[in-house]
């Protein structure tokens, strides 16, 4: 019985730090090399939603980074009553992707991934690459227009068409833009010895 016990704590203390280690934030989310250096298993995640939907890494990494800094928990922070009073949070936005239930949902159902989660980073860039792709199909936004992606990812396909009439979605889709611009030049200094490490799976 002792025996089994220990076998039973042992295990769990084994899974809660594989589960630490997978989940806990990069020390450098501003640096794309730094991130992959930490987390090589995100660089075959992101590598393989590239290949499979079209989006470049950069774009990927730029929107996790704006949307969640890579906290895998994150949300919306609280409405608050009267500025003090803890109140209910603004969207269902949840994860690295910061995906709403309705779009994750769609997204589910559309690739015919029931298990996917919101809050595993393979998900997240699969998502992230799904998004991007009906973007491209239903607004003609290339994949390489980082600026145009991210617009049409904070105000949806629908509200994309008036996006001049909002200048919070403006500015922040230049700072993705901007933050994708640095990853993508990161990226061209460390890509080739990513890309030599072949013998890790998917």
């Amino acid at each position: 019985m002792k025996k089994q016990s220990l076998n039973l704590s042992s295990f769990l203390i084994i899974f809660f730090f594989l589960i630490s280690a997978c989940s806990s934030i990069p020390k450098n989310t501003a640096d794309g090399c730094s991130i992959f250096s930490e987390r090589y298993l995100w660089y075959k995640y992101a590598k393989k939603t590239e290949l499979k939907w079209g989006t470049p890494i950069y774009l990927q990494l730029a929107i996790i980074k704006k949307e969640s800094d890579f906290d895998w928990l994150a949300k919306p922070e609280r409405q608050k009553i009267f500025k003090v009073i803890p109140y209910k949070r603004p969207s269902s936005s949840f994860g690295y992707s910061q995906a709403v239930k309705g779009t994750w949902k769609q997204y589910k159902q559309e690739t015919n991934n029931p298990l996917a989660t919101r809050v595993r980073f393979k998900d997240s860039v699969d998502f992230i690459g799904w998004y991007t792709n009906k973007t491209k199909k239903i607004n003609k936004i290339s994949l390489n227009d980082s600026y145009r992606q991210y617009l049409n990812y904070y105000l949806g396909w629908k509200s994309y068409k008036n996006y001049k009439n909002n200048q919070k979605a403006i500015l922040l889709a230049k700072k993705v833009q901007q933050q994708s611009d640095k990853y993508r030049l990161q990226l061209k200094k460390c890509q080739k010895k990513l890309n030599k490490n072949k013998y890790i799976i998917f």
